[in-house]
C-alpha cells in the first residue's frame, strides 16, 4: 500500500509538471483578460475631453462589455463542450484582442460600443474553456492551487491595467496603448498553440452523463454553487466599484494613498487565494474529503469578511484598515474555490455547460452591487448601511456554499437532488 501511494504521488507530480505550461499560459490570458476589459474605464477622461463625451454615453460604453459577456455565459459552456475547450479559448482570446487593437482604430462612439460588445463576446469564453481544461486535466487535489492562481490573476490583471496602463496612456495616449496591448497580446497565440493542454487527460473521471442545460438547472448543487457564487461576486464588485471613493471620500486619503492602500490589499487579497487553494489541497492529499476541505475554506472565508465588513462599518479612523484587511484575507480565501466547486460537481465532460450558466448568474451581481450601493450611500450619506447590506450578501454565500451544495462529487445528471 505505501509503494502504491507512492508511485500514484510520484506520477501526480509528473502529471502535474507537464501541465504546468498550460496553466502559466491560462493565468497569463486570464490576466490580459482583465486589463482589456478595464482599460476602457482608464481612457474615459481621455475620451471626455477628445470627443466632448458625456457621462451617460461613457455610462453605455463600460457596461455594454457586460451586455454580451453576461449573456453569452449561459451558451458559451456549450459550444466549448461540444468544440473543445483548446479550439474556444484560442478563437475567443483572437477575438478580445483584435477588439482591442481595433479598439484604438476607434472613430466614434458606435466603433467603441461595437469593439466593446465584441469585446464580451470574446471574453466570454475564458471561464467555462479554463474550467474545462482544469477538470479534465487536473486530479480534485490540484485543482485548488490551480483556481487560487487563477483567481489571483484576476486582481493582478486588474492592478497591472490600471497602473500600466495609465501610465502608457499619459505617455502615448489611449489610441496607441490599446493597439500596443492588443497586438502584444497576440503573442500568446503562438504559445498556445506549442503548450496547449495534451489531448489526452491526465485523470479520469467516471462521469454520469453529459449535462444537458435542464438536466444542469434541476440539481440542488448547481444553484446552491450558483447562490454562493452571486454572493462571493457581489463581495467583488463591491470592493472594486466603490474602495477607492470610500477611502478618498469617507477616510480621506489623498489619490496617491488610496493607490497605495486599494494595491495592498488586492495583493493579500490574491496571496490569500493561492495559499487557500494550496492548503486545501494539502488537506486532501492528508486524507480530508473534498466537502470538508472546501467547505471549510468557504466558511471561513466568508464569515471573517462579513464580520470585517461590519467592522468597517463602525470603525475609527485607526481600526478601518485592519477592517480591511481582515476582509481582503476572507474575500482571497472565499473565491479561492468559486470554480473548483463548479469543476468538480460537473465533471470533465459538463464543466463547460455548468460554468458559464453559473458564471452567468453570478455576473448579475455586478449589476446589482454597484448600483445598490450607490443609492444606499446616496441615502444615508455614508458607507455603513452600504457595508452591512455587502456584509449580509457575503453571510449568505457561506450558508449556500455549505448548505447549499451537498457532498463535492460528480454529478448524477440523471437524478434531481
Amino acid at each position: 500500500m505505501t509503494f502504491s501511494r507512492r508511485d500514484q504521488a510520484t506520477g501526480d507530480i509528473a502529471a502535474l509538471r507537464a501541465f504546468a505550461p498550460t496553466l502559466i499560459l491560462l493565468v497569463i490570458a486570464l490576466l490580459i483578460n482583465y486589463v482589456d476589459r478595464g482599460n476602457l474605464a482608464l481612457a474615459a477622461p481621455l475620451l471626455k475631453i477628445e470627443w466632448g463625451m458625456s457621462a451617460s454615453q461613457l455610462g453605455i460604453l463600460l457596461s455594454a462589455f457586460f451586455w454580451t459577456y453576461t449573456a453569452l455565459q449561459f451558451v458559451m459552456g456549450l459550444f466549448v463542450d461540444r468544440w473543445g475547450a483548446n479550439r474556444m479559448m484560442a478563437l475567443g482570446f483572437l477575438a478580445w484582442s483584435m477588439a482591442t487593437v481595433l479598439t484604438g482604430a476607434a472613430m466614434g462612439f458606435i466603433t467603441l460600443l461595437a469593439m466593446r460588445l465584441v469585446l464580451g463576446v470574446g471574453e466570454s469564453v475564458m471561464f467555462p474553456a479554463s474550467s474545462k481544461i482544469l477538470a479534465q486535466h487536473l486530479p480534485e487535489h490540484a485543482r485548488g492551487f490551480a483556481n487560487g492562481l487563477m483567481n489571483a490573476a484576476m486582481r493582478w490583471g486588474s492592478a497591472i491595467g490600471t497602473f500600466g496602463g495609465g501610465l502608457l496612456m499619459a505617455r502615448y495616449g489611449w489610441r496607441s496603448t490599446f493597439v500596443a496591448i492588443g497586438l502584444a497580446s497576440l503573442l500568446w497565440l503562438p504559445a498556445w498553440s506549442r503548450w496547449k493542454a495534451p489531448a489526452t487527460p491526465v485523470a479520469k473521471h467516471a462521469d454520469a452523463g453529459m449535462g444537458t442545460f435542464s438536466a444542469i438547472l434541476r440539481q440542488r448543487n448547481f444553484w446552491g454553487a450558483a447562490s454562493g457564487h452571486f454572493c462571493a461576486n457581489y463581495l467583488v464588485y463591491f470592493l472594486m466599484s466603490w474602495l477607492p471613493y470610500y477611502l478618498v471620500h469617507e477616510r480621506h486619503l489623498s489619490m496617491s494613498a488610496m493607490s497605495v492602500a486599494a494595491g495592498a490589499l488586492w495583493v493579500v487579497d490574491s496571496l490569500t487565494s493561492i495559499a487557500t487553494g494550496t492548503l486545501t489541497d494539502f488537506c486532501i492529499r492528508c486524507g480530508a474529503t473534498p466537502t470538508f476541505a472546501r467547505k471549510c475554506a468557504m466558511a471561513l472565508g466568508f464569515s471573517l469578511a462579513a464580520v470585517s465588513l461590519v467592522g468597517c462599518a463602525f470603525a475609527s479612523e485607526r481600526t478601518y484598515l485592519a477592517c480591511l484587511i481582515a476582509c481582503a484575507i476572507g474575500s482571497g480565501a472565499a473565491n479561492a474555490g468559486t470554480f473548483a466547486f463548479a469543476q468538480t460537481l460537473a465533471g470533465p465532460h459538463a464543466a463547460g455547460r455548468w460554468v458559464g450558466l453559473q458564471n452567468g448568474i453570478a455576473n448579475m451581481a455586478g449589476v446589482l452591487g454597484p448600483a445598490l450601493t450607490g443609492v444606499l450611500v446616496d441615502w444615508t450619506g455614508h458607507f455603513a448601511v452600504a457595508f452591512a447590506v455587502a456584509a449580509v450578501f457575503t453571510l449568505g454565500g457561506a450558508f449556500a456554499w455549505c448548505l447549499g451544495v451537498d457532498k463535492l462529487q460528480v454529478t448524477d445528471f440523471g437524478s434531481s437532488k
